[in-house]
């Protein structure tokens, strides 16, 4: 076995190439854009990560052949005390089903770890937020999402034998026209959308600048809580909006507004990996043809995105944007169904509404932390 940290342009090939080995007989398997991954390890594509913290990866060769790879990274965070605590993650990891190579992987990946003096360490994690690569996958009924973790069954065991305990529980379900609970929402949905303070509007391209604007505002109220919570600007908001574009039209952004403030926001996509299955991890100018040809055959949206300002949760805000978000389904006729994914399980109450939305569950992850005791 031969273990290279990732530097080349070679090694970087290598480092995506152990897909192919590790999945090569998983049906279920869809390749990451290779892009999106690559994006997560530079400076100028993910600014914030590296700004706060570094990262390093790993990949290992197997008989000359690419047949696992890691990566490591920190971030220094401030808490409330205005100390400073250095949290530790590992992810992107893969390997083939053989206990010395996934051994030879962690210990380079939590050796490098030590050494720069993590407080603990969580994994699988993504150097980056937590809407993508973000946890094991535990138990899957449906294929997996875009920018989604997906992974052999074996993996579960490696990361608990050594010592790593679930930290968070992640859910993700869909709902489908035939299962959403209408009678009962529909009523419920009623006294909020009734109300004259209230307005509920699908997202517009052609106001971007200032829908960006309402999304920042939104977001830097509602996620101020969050341990990892940085303020974003609406520039960065008006850029992935923009880029996002192909996959999101525009009934499957809501915003709810309390007279001109802005209050909530649900923000789906299509759920491109149904084109994307074919490209194996590749957007080259001809699948991004290939795409716009094809996304019209994508029956399924996927929620990446909802929030409520701190003041206006638990006013039935929430079964606004549901029921606007059903309505614009039903003039996008291709569309059979919703998925709703990563519900933390510090979140009850999201959990029991979808719950009693008709949503089924359809996969569980889960994010595990070593704590590394002070020395």
């Amino acid at each position: 076995m031969e273990l290279k940290i990732v530097n080349s342009e070679r090694e970087v090939a290598q480092f995506h190439a152990v897909m192919d080995r590790v999945y090569a007989h998983d049906a279920d398997f869809i390749y990451p854009l290779i892009k999106d991954v690559e994006e997560v390890f530079h400076a100028k594509s993910n600014p914030v990560a590296h700004a706060e913290g570094t990262c390093q990866r790993w990949v290992l060769l197997i008989n000359g052949v690419p047949s696992g790879r890691i990566a490591a990274f920190y971030r220094d965070k401030k808490v409330e005390d205005g100390a400073v605590i250095r949290r530790g993650g590992i992810g992107f990891f893969e390997c083939v089903h053989q206990d010395s190579a996934a051994e030879v992987l962690f210990q380079a990946a939590e050796n490098w770890l030590f050494d720069q003096q993590v407080a603990s360490i969580d994994a699988p994690i993504n150097f980056g937020d937590r809407d993508s690569f973000w946890g094991l996958l535990i138990s899957a009924k449906t294929y997996p999402s875009y920018r989604e973790s997906y992974n052999p069954s074996y993996y579960q065991a490696w990361f608990e034998s050594r010592q790593y305990a679930v930290s968070i529980e992640q859910t993700t379900y869909e709902i489908t026209n035939a299962t959403f609970n209408f009678p009962r929402f529909s009523s419920i949905a009623q006294r909020v959308m009734g109300n004259p303070e209230y307005r509920f509007e699908f997202f517009k391209y052609s106001e971007l600048e200032a829908y960006a604007g309402y999304f920042a505002e939104v977001y830097n109220q509602g996620w101020a809580h969050h341990e990892d919570f940085k303020p974003i600007q609406a520039s960065d908001v008006y850029k992935r909006l923009k880029s996002i574009k192909p996959a999101m039209p525009e009934r499957l952004a809501i915003f709810a507004f309390a007279g001109s403030r802005p209050i909530g926001f649900f923000v789906s996509i299509l759920e491109v990996n149904q084109v994307f299955k074919s490209f194996k991890g590749r957007m080259s100018a001809w699948n991004g043809l290939k795409f716009l040809w094809q996304k019209g055959r994508i029956d399924k949206a996927k929620g990446i995105v909802f929030g409520i300002i701190p003041e206006y949760q638990n006013k039935g805000i929430e079964t606004g944007m549901i029921m606007r978000c059903y309505e614009a389904v039903q003039h996008l006729p291709q569309l059979k169904s919703m998925e709703l994914a990563w519900i933390g399980d510090f979140n009850p109450k999201m959990l029991s509404m979808l719950q009693s939305l008709g949503a089924e569950l359809t996969k569980v992850h889960h994010t595990y932390r070593k704590e590394i005791p002070s020395k």
